[in-house]
Order: C-alpha cells, then structure tokens, then sequence
C-alpha cells in the first residue's frame, strides 16, 4: 500500500523505481501467492 500523498517523507528512496510487481530483493512476493524468480543474474 503506498501513498501518494504522503504527509511524513522518511522513507521515500525505497519505493523509487522499484514498485513494478516484480520481486526486487531476494525472493520478496510482492503479491498474492506466487511470485516470479530470476534464476541468473
């Protein structure tokens, strides 16, 4: 859940980019129960 009107900007570099439905960071789901996985790099 992201909100694009934020009152409070802490965290904001984290979801720059990155928010594409696709698993970024190791083997995190992003939604519901399966997930795509890249095997190479």
């Amino acid at each position: 859940i992201i909100n694009y009107n934020p009152k409070r900007t802490r965290f904001r570099k984290q979801h720059r980019g990155r928010m594409k439905g696709i698993s970024y960071r190791g083997n995190h789901i992003c939604f519901g129960k399966f997930a795509l996985q890249a095997l190479e790099p």
